[in-house]
């Protein structure tokens, strides 16, 4: 019978005749009254109807209040009435129930209310007044029953609406308010994943742990039978933008199973134990979709170090509900065919009982792409966008060292954007480079107004970073160098290294120190003084240098121990030195510092003249690149470089 009712109600009634219809439309406020499961049709006609409803209803009520006649009678005792039919002055009254209306000669109207009907009427009759009966106006006993039953309908509509909105709409209840023991996961479907294991790219080996996942879930018996356990929780974690959402969303797509997504702080409250019941019914949810995948993005939010005590410090919510998470995860109820994903940037941060077997115990590092993984990523972004033919995407990725999978994404997204503003038919290479310096140094800002002076320091300091980086062997090349202001800088030097580190020497970062010191360096040279340009350069400084003793052992007083600093994030504490050893490690840091100083400032004294050269050549050009500097150096002349 329910069936019948939802398909005749998704049919609209069409082709059928009026008796028919009527049928159709009882029908259908028959499953709506009584609360039946509605297909979309019906979800869509029952919230016009109720619409309508509403309006009818308001409309009704205000129509019975708007009908009634302003009473312009003037009300007068009963006394004062008798006094008046004494003296003869009524001739005619109108009688409605014990409500006597009577008007004057002037055309003044009054009423009067009579205690006795009966005896009021004997007395008019005696004096020959005439008397009119009315029968008062009657509402219809259903416009009573309805105006009456009016605020009790309306509260029911609203609490139908604001307590049970959603709950066909997938998922636990995500659109219910005060539903606040339900969580908020969104389910997408397999039919809905669009995303498959190939629109990966660049991180093969975080694709190639994960291949299980997708296969136990294809095939579970094959593992059921061979006595193996699928990992439980698989934890996604490396730098912002790498690509762990999207692995996790290729995993669903690629295993075609139910996907719930959610969001670690979802889980936190104000109030204690709403995420503890959070998770009990995403996890519920989850193995009635069974088999399926659970992604907790940002699981930092609700996983990190639950605190060792009561003392301050404490989040009894947030510990809660990560004591729920756990017992989820490898509790004493099984949890079969229900696989956890989650993705974090701060796994050191993360509670040990989490990350142990059990729980978490598959951990997948998704790296920073390699220059290989980059020309992956550009590819599988620019496959719907046109390429000119000139467009070496090798090029382009050597020139982007460092990209996660997002900026790289970015990137091809600017140059399409770029490519429509200058109307071009397709992205070439020009349109590429354009795009990679906007992601890499920000936008142009050519509107700044820069005085001559200003311009002319920019342009020394720029060139001391790019000489000094192109003196020093081993430095990373120089790429380009530019005095068009971008984002907050009014001019950079962009280095690109010829090929990829894991790891750097102490010569490398002490020619690093040297090439960030040089623009200051020049400015003293040349204009015998020091501005604030170079304030991002000190802080570069300072923080490599201290690295170098505190982190890397890099110094021959202090030797190779570590000494950490205190991390403002949370995570490991900081580390209690003596106020000798943190005098020492000062010490070393302005040594190493200061050695880097007098380094470059040798070799931009012994190399002036290129260095005016340089300079000379961005304040006509603004933007020169490592071949332009290459022929400067060869018109140099050896006796006038050497000055």
């Amino acid at each position: 019978m329910v069936a019948l009712i939802r398909h005749a109600a998704c049919l609209g009634g069409r082709g059928l005749g009026p008796p028919a219809r009527a049928i159709v439309n009882f029908g259908r406020i028959f499953s709506i009254v009584l609360f039946i499961p509605q297909e979309p049709c019906v979800q869509k006609f029952y919230k016009n109807l109720s619409i309508w409803l509403i309006i009818a209803l308001s409309a009704l009520l205000l129509l019975h209040y708007c009908k009634k006649s302003p009473d312009r009678h003037h009300t007068v005792a009963y006394t004062e009435f008798l006094k008046k039919a004494d003296s003869g002055v009524l001739s005619t009254v109108t009688m409605i129930d014990q409500t006597i209306l009577w008007e004057t000669a002037d055309g003044e109207r009054f009423k009067t209310v009579v205690p006795q009907a009966q005896a009021t009427v004997d007395h008019l009759l005696r004096k020959n007044v005439t008397i009119r009966a009315e029968i008062p106006p009657q509402t219809p006993w259903f416009v009573q029953t309805l105006l009456s039953w009016l605020p009790i309908l309306l509260f029911a509509v609203l609490w139908f609406f604001y307590f049970q909105k959603g709950g066909s709409q997938g998922g636990s209840g995500s659109g219910r308010a005060m539903a606040f023991g339900k969580s908020r996961a969104r389910l997408i479907n397999p039919e809905e994943s669009k995303v498959k294991l190939a629109d990966v790219a660049g991180i093969d080996e975080a694709k190639e742990e994960v291949e299980e996942i997708v296969d136990f879930l294809k095939n579970p018996g094959k593992f059921v039978a061979a006595g193996a356990r699928i990992p439980t929780g698989v934890l996604l974690y490396g730098e912002p933008g790498t690509g762990k959402t999207l692995l996790a969303k290729a995993i669903a797509g690629e295993a075609g199973v139910p996907f719930f997504s959610i969001s670690g702080s979802h889980f936190v409250e104000m109030y204690v134990g709403i995420g503890a019941s959070r998770v009990r019914d995403l996890f519920n949810e989850g193995k009635k979709k069974a088999p399926c995948i659970i992604f907790i993005d940002e699981i930092d939010a609700v996983g990190r170090h639950r605190s060792a005590g009561t003392g301050s410090g404490g989040n009894d919510e947030r510990e809660q509900t990560l004591n729920q998470l756990l017992v989820e995860m490898d509790g004493f109820e099984a949890n079969d065919h229900v696989i956890v994903i989650a993705a974090t940037n701060r796994q050191d941060i993360l509670d040990p009982a989490l990350l142990r077997p059990g729980r978490f115990d598959r951990q997948v590092m998704v790296p920073l792409p390699d220059v290989g993984g980059r020309e992956k990523i550009l590819k599988v972004h620019a496959r719907n966008t046109k390429i000119g033919p000139d467009v070496d995407w090798q090029v382009i990725a050597k020139g982007t060292p460092g990209f996660s999978g997002a900026q790289l994404a970015s990137l091809v997204n600017e140059a399409a954007l770029l490519m429509t503003r200058k109307n071009s038919q397709t992205i070439t290479m020009e349109i590429l480079e354009a795009a990679k310096d906007k992601v890499l140094m920000g936008a142009e800002r050519r509107s700044l107004i820069i005085t001559d002076k200003e311009k002319r320091i920019t342009a020394c300091h720029e060139a001391g970073h790019a000489l000094v980086a192109w003196m020093l062997p081993g430095a990373d090349p120089v790429h380009k160098v530019t005095i068009i202001p971008r984002g907050r800088a009014l001019g950079l030097t962009m280095q690109l290294p010829a090929e990829e580190r894991s790891s750097h020497d102490r010569t490398f970062l002490f020619h690093n120190l040297c090439t960030l010191l040089g623009g200051r360096i020049a400015e003293e040279i040349v204009f015998n003084q020091m501005t604030t340009g170079a304030g991002n350069d000190i802080e570069r400084v300072s923080d490599i240098a201290r690295r170098m003793v505190c982190e890397w052992g890099m110094s021959e007083s202090i030797g190779p121990l570590t000494f950490r600093a205190p991390n403002p994030l949370g995570g490991q504490p900081a580390q209690i030195i003596s106020e000798q050893t943190a005098m020492l490690i000062d010490a070393e840091v302005k040594k190493l510092v200061q050695s880097a100083y007098d380094h470059a400032h040798s070799l931009l004294t012994r190399h002036r003249a290129l260095l005016d050269a340089m300079t000379n050549a961005l304040l006509e050009r603004e933007t020169i690149s490592g071949a332009d500097i290459q022929a400067i150096i060869d018109r140099m002349p050896r006796d006038a470089e050497s000055k």
